[in-house]
């Protein structure tokens, strides 16, 4: 707690299952103070058969219990083998030994944000599995996870968590910026620029920025991918180069409820996963494989954009989106979200220093470090909370 420069690993797991993100990163201070240097990354895929075995119990009709109960487990194996391959990639430089600290996101199973009344209580409900403690006793290593339940806690939706981390790193005393990242769900933050007495502009203050999923990013398209090309995802959004929009398609999904809920709001699987893919496929007529991938990652696209023109643009007009996640490689949707927001700037994260693909586990090797400084790290604007708390739990090894 004391070390005023820490070296943390991150690991991070998407809805879309695909593998485990490792990144070491050093960690100088905390809060606004927080400077970053990232030392190594590197994604870990997981094998197609355990992907698969994932994606069936996050799905309540085919999730076992004694299949969750034993993932649990299995899955803090693997993300424990990631930390130790992460370290071992930069042990020219450092060893295992030198490591302080490992922030885990875990696999999120079940979210549910929507709060309902049980038994004479209010709640809300999420669910990351692969347990931090059999990350910590596997490694040897300080491990801090199960981040999201801190905010479910104290009445939270337990998402979007990368906002505050957005925030120490990506504030502007110039641009109003949005940070858009588009994993298998697509969230954005917005950080305005804030107007001292005197009219100089300043940073934003954390109680200025505010979050929110805009709906799927990746998932429905990586989905339909496996079903109709047995690919993993559309390459560089080629497959959606070659096929026509379906406006019918396009507008039957956009007359989903979730896009005109209110933000702060928070989805995933149980809302966008096999159930809804599967109807989409059953309104198909007439419709080409290529024109279902065009459709829906326009989907994507204009669900984001049309986010903005709802919940962003009367508040804080945006000068720039720096966008990171997995979609940032897909130039179909890339460009069609240059279209929409023009004359706004949107730019991939790599052009401020940052990789893409890293952008998440280095957020929770941060908030492993917050944690760890006791300093909290929800965003109110972004969970809907009413509180800001510490996160995560310290797993001691």
């Amino acid at each position: 707690m004391k070390k005023k420069t820490k070296l943390v690993v991150g690991l991070m797991s998407g809805t879309s299952a695909d593998g485990i993100d490792a990144v070491l990163v050093e960690i100088k201070n905390s809060g606004v103070k927080t400077k970053l240097r990232q030392i190594a990354f590197e994604t870990y895929p997981y094998s197609h058969s355990l992907k698969k075995y994932i994606l069936k119990n996050s799905d309540v009709r085919t999730a076992r219990l004694d299949d969750i109960t034993r993932l649990n487990i299995l899955l803090g194996e693997y993300f424990a083998d990631a930390a130790m391959r992460i370290i071992q990639k930069a042990q020219s430089t450092f060893g295992k030994q030198n490591i302080d600290l490992i922030g885990t996101h875990g696999q999120t199973i079940s979210h549910l944000p929507g709060k309902i009344k049980m038994f004479g209580k209010s709640i809300r409900a999420t669910l990351q599995i692969g347990d931090p403690t059999v990350i910590a006793k596997r490694t040897g290593i300080v491990t801090v996870g199960d981040f999201r339940v801190s905010d479910v806690a104290v009445g939270g939706s337990g998402a979007p968590l990368v906002p505050y981390f957005d925030y120490i790193m990506f504030r502007s005393n110039k641009h109003n910026r949005g940070l858009l990242n588009i994993g298998g769900i697509a969230n954005i933050t917005v950080i305005p620029v804030c107007v001292q007495r005197t009219g100089r502009p300043k940073n934003a203050s954390l109680n200025n920025v505010f979050a929110f999923d805009t709906g799927p990013g990746n998932m429905i398209i990586d989905n339909i991918m496996r079903r109709l090309f047995n690919k993993p995802f559309d390459k560089s959004g080629r497959v959606a180069s070659r096929g026509r929009l379906d406006t019918a398609l396009l507008g039957w999904m956009l007359k989903g409820k979730y896009f005109t809920q209110q933000s702060p709001k928070s989805t995933g699987r149980e809302m966008f996963g096999d159930e809804f893919v599967e109807k989409i496929l059953g309104k198909i007529k007439n419709i080409s494989t290529e024109d279902i991938i065009t459709t829906v990652t326009e989907f994507t696209a204009i669900t984001i954009y049309d986010s903005y023109l709802k919940f962003i643009k009367n508040k804080v007009k945006l000068d720039e989106i720096i966008v990171s996640g997995g979609g940032v490689h897909n130039l179909y949707l890339m460009n069609s979200l240059k279209m929409y927001f023009h004359p706004i700037i949107v730019k991939p994260v790599e052009n401020v220093g940052y990789l893409s693909d890293a952008k998440e586990a280095i957020c929770f090797a941060v908030l492993a470090n917050e944690t760890i400084s006791e300093n909290p790290a929800n965003v109110l604007n972004a969970t809907g909370t009413s509180e800001a708390t510490v996160l995560g739990k310290i797993c001691l090894p």
